[in-house]
């Protein structure tokens, strides 16, 4: 029996740091929005008090199974009410620091499961 270790398809996040995520050898400071579908696209918010219901549409029409949110350096909730299409469209969603979201992201993403992390750098 051959053992390999496991080819993983989907982007995936190879490091992190105060304000920053390494995708494939690309730093990223800026916030973003990727997917295990391969999708990879410019949030449009420097900050979490900038967060708008666009913001939270813009992720339902990934339509994935689960939305992993990267609230910055520490833990911090948005309001129901900017979330309510997640809802609708009975889309998950798990709100962590930034850096536990990179490390949840890609635990699913290898398993194959179709999720986007949203990240905020600040």
């Amino acid at each position: 029996m051959k053992i390999h270790p496991d080819k993983i398809n989907a982007q995936s996040i190879y490091g992190y740091g105060p304000g920053w995520v390494q995708v494939a050898n690309e730093k990223i400071t800026h916030s973003v929005i990727l997917s295990s579908r391969g999708e990879r696209i410019d949030w449009g918010c420097e900050s979490f008090a900038d967060l708008t219901v666009r913001h939270f549409d813009q992720l339902a029409r990934l339509q994935t199974e689960l939305v992993i949110f990267g609230s910055g350096e520490r833990l911090r909730f948005v309001s129901p009410a900017l979330t309510q299409t997640l809802i609708q469209q009975q889309i998950g969603m798990e709100t962590m620091d930034t850096q536990a979201a990179c490390r949840t992201y890609n635990i699913l993403a290898a398993e194959g499961r179709h999720v986007a992390v949203a990240l905020l750098m600040r």
